[in-house]
């Protein structure tokens, strides 16, 4: 009997398990407003915006479906949310960096865009106005007719984008701009340099190379370079400290670092400086580098393919085939040697 009842109260168990775990599945279903994101990458920095869209579906949806001068959860459903990964400005205003829900105020002639700290609420039933993290003025505009709500970002630039929210025949936007150095340089100090790569010269010359190349924080770029030479002294960082130093006005040390830096240069360093001069249309300061890259690697099919490659570039058809030629005799994988072929053949070589 005891065997019985034991059995009973374990069937009694299950069909209890099974009904709770029916309870709690739901058959997927399509919703009348979809869900959608959409990121963009401004600078270093991400902004995503997470929403609901509602279609028009025949309504009237100014003044009437959404009321005007009234909070609105600027989508459908759970709270439109919009997540920063670094401080921002919106509208030239300050706004630091985290997920905000996004409510919108509609009105005739002008809306308010809102971003509120809490972002987890149902739509904007449970909004309150001292949660506000900013709020800002911006004026509709006509459009063609959006059914479903749309958000998608515009006029992209290095350190900004514009917002806009397009649904029915209105569309507002806000700007977006970020100070992209200041994040770059606050990631580099407290996160990049702080980690794993803050063992290696390259992160420090990476570093104070993005100081020199965008004429910034040049003092704490020198002391980047300084430790970048300290683990490892070489072609690369010694050119980088040359550059801040030069900016900073002081001539004589820049050109003793770069001399230094010819002493020591690999053949690699010099092809790649040679490309980056290259890159820049500084032909002939580029020929004078790969020719210094010949007379140190004489025993190297890539030297003189290279030089072979400026003096194309700077029209001297005879000297181009006569390097290129030497590089073809010693190369001897398959691909170049077919690749340099095909440039004698079209440079008219025999």
């Amino acid at each position: 009997m005891k065997q019985w009842l034991g059995i009973v109260v374990c069937l009694l168990v299950a069909v209890s398990f099974a009904k709770e775990s029916y309870a709690q599945q739901q058959l997927p279903v399509p919703q009348s407003s979809p869900q959608a994101s959409v990121t963009q990458t401004i600078g270093i920095t991400e902004v995503t915006i997470s929403y609901h869209r509602p279609g028009v579906k025949n309504r009237q949806i100014w003044g009437k479906l959404v009321p005007y001068s009234q909070v609105w959860r600027a989508g459908a459903n759970e709270n439109t949310t919009i997540t920063f990964g670094d401080p921002v400005r919106i509208e030239g205003k300050k706004l630091a960096a985290g997920t905000y829900g996004l409510h919108m105020i509609p009105a005739e002639n002008e809306w308010t865009i809102i971003f509120n700290k809490n972002a987890t609420s149902w739509g904007s039933f449970f909004y309150k106005e001292d949660e506000d993290a900013l709020r800002v003025k911006v004026k509709p505009q006509p459009s063609e007719h959006q059914e479903w709500l749309r958000y998608e970002f515009g006029d992209l630039a290095d350190s900004s984008a514009t917002v806009t929210m397009t649904w029915e025949k209105v569309k507002v936007s806000f700007k977006i701009d970020l100070d992209v150095h200041a994040i770059v340089l606050a990631h580099a100090r407290n996160a990049y340099l702080r980690g794993l790569a803050g063992f290696t010269w390259q992160a420090f010359n990476q570093a104070a190379n993005y100081c020199l190349q965008n004429n910034v924080n040049s003092e704490e770029a020198l002391a980047w370079a300084d430790k970048s030479i300290v683990i490892n002294e070489n072609f690369n960082n010694l050119r980088v400290k040359a550059g801040l130093l030069e900016k900073g006005g002081k001539i004589a040390e820049a050109n003793a670092l770069r001399d230094r830096s010819m002493t020591i240069a690999t053949e690699a360093d010099l092809n790649n400086f040679g490309y980056q001069l290259l890159g820049n249309n500084k032909i002939k300061e580029a020929i004078d580098i790969f020719k210094k890259n010949v007379k140190a690697h004489p025993d190297s099919w890539n030297v003189y393919d290279s030089l072979g490659e400026a003096y194309e570039r700077n029209g001297d058809t005879k000297l181009a085939v006569e390097n290129y030629s030497k590089a073809s005799k010693m190369v001897k994988d398959g691909a170049n040697k077919k690749r340099i072929g095909e440039i004698l053949k079209k440079l008219g070589a025999s």
